[in-house]
C-alpha cells in the first residue's frame, strides 16, 4: 500500500477513523518530502468479495471525482497487500468532516451538478465494473433501456434478500404483480411517447452515512460509493425513508435544480418504487431484522393496488 504515497512520504502513525460495518478504516498521517503534514484516509477488507468492494469503489469515486472534484475527496489507489493476498485496500485523500449532514442550501444544487454532467459514455444503463451495496454485488450489466435495467436489477436484489430472510407467501405474490405490473407502468413512460431520460452517474447510497461537509472548506462531501448509469431519480431513493435526515426536503431542493422526469404525475410513485428497492438492500444485509421487510412489503401493497392494470391501461388511456 505504501508505494501509492507520494515519493519521499514518511508515515508517522495509522489510527482507526470513521466507521464501517464492512471494512477496516483508518487516518495515515504522514510527513511530505519538504517537511509538510499530510493525512490519507485507508479503508482495508478481506477476502474476494472485499476485492470486489475496494475495486467497485475506486472506480465509482474515480467516475464521482472527474464529474465534480470538489464533492468528493481524491481517490489513489486501490489493490492488494504485498505481504498478504487476501487483504485489499482503498486509499484516497483524508478531508475533515463534520459529523452532520450536508446542508440543504448547498448539497441539492452539487447532486444536482453530478447528474447533469456525469451521462453515460456509451448511452446504456449499468456500469463497467462490478459495485457492491454492503457486501452485495449489485447489476451493472449494460442495458439499452431504464425499465429493462431497473427491472433486471430489482430481480436480483429480491433474489438475495428471499435468500438471506427466507420465503414469504404473500411478497412472492406482490414481487409477481409489481414485475408484470407496476415496474412497466411507471418505467416505461419514461421512455415512450416522445419522453427521453439519459443514464446518469449517480452515487447509488447516498444516505445519511455517506454524506458530510469539509469543516475546511464547508462544502459537501460523498464517499463510500456503488456508483452506476442510472436514472437520476433513482439517487433520491434514500432521502425518502423517514428515519433519514436527509430527507423530503432535500428532495424537493434538488428538483429546483435538476427538473423532474415526465411524465410529473408519476413521480412519488417512482420514488417509491425506488426507495423499496433500497429497502430491500437493507433487508438483505442483516438477516433475521425484518424491520425492513416490512417496509417493502408495505410498498409493494400500495404499488400493486394502485396499479392493477400496468402499462397497457394507462397507456390507453393516455391515448383517449
Amino acid at each position: 500500500m505504501c508505494i501509492e504515497l507520494p515519493r519521499g512520504t514518511q508515515v508517522q502513525g495509522i489510527s482507526p477513523h470513521g466507521a464501517s460495518y464492512w471494512t477496516r478504516t483508518a487516518e495515515i498521517v504522514t510527513e511530505q518530502a519538504d517537511g509538510s503534514p499530510l493525512s490519507f484516509f485507508l479503508k482495508v477488507t478481506q477476502n474476494d468479495v472485499g476485492k470486489g468492494m475496494v475495486s467497485g469503489e475506486f472506480v465509482s469515486m474515480t467516475a464521482l471525482h472527474n464529474a465534480v472534484p470538489d464533492l468528493t475527496p481524491v481517490p489513489i489507489a486501490w489493490g492488494t497487500y504485498a505481504s498478504n493476498a487476501n487483504v485489499h485496500f482503498f486509499l484516497c485523500s483524508f478531508v475533515d468532516m463534520t459529523d452532520d449532514i450536508p446542508d440543504l442550501e448547498t448539497f441539492p444544487p452539487k447532486v444536482a451538478e453530478l447528474h447533469r454532467k456525469a451521462i453515460s459514455p456509451n448511452g446504456k444503463y449499468g456500469f463497467p465494473v462490478p459495485t457492491y451495496q454492503g457486501q452485495i454485488p449489485q447489476e451493472v450489466a449494460w442495458k439499452d433501456t431504464w425499465e429493462e435495467f431497473f427491472l433486471a436489477s430489482l430481480k436480483r436484489i429480491l433474489a438475495v434478500e428471499e435468500a438471506s430472510q427466507g420465503s414469504d407467501a404473500e411478497m412472492k405474490q406482490l414481487k409477481e404483480a409489481l414485475i408484470a405490473k407496476v415496474v412497466p407502468r411507471l418505467l416505461r413512460p419514461l421512455e415512450t411517447g416522445g419522453r427521453q431520460i439519459q443514464p446518469r452517474l449517480i452515487h447509488g447510497d447516498m444516505w445519511d452515512g455517506n454524506t458530510s461537509t469539509d469543516i475546511t472548506t464547508n462544502i459537501p462531501k460523498i464517499f463510500d460509493a456503488t456508483c452506476i448509469y442510472a436514472h437520476n431519480e433513482m439517487e433520491l431513493a434514500p432521502w425518502r425513508p423517514t428515519r433519514h435526515k436527509i430527507g423530503k426536503p432535500y428532495i424537493k431542493a434538488y428538483h429546483r435544480y435538476f427538473p423532474i422526469s415526465p411524465p410529473e404525475e408519476d413521480h412519488d410513485d417512482r420514488l417509491t418504487l425506488y426507495c423499496l428497492r433500497f429497502n430491500a438492500v437493507s433487508s438483505a444485509l442483516y438477516p433475521g431484522n425484518l424491520r425492513f421487510r416490512r417496509l417493502v412489503v408495505e410498498d409493494m401493497r400500495i404499488l400493486v393496488e394502485k396499479f392493477p392494470d400496468g402499462y397497457e391501461e394507462w397507456e390507453k388511456k393516455s391515448s383517449n
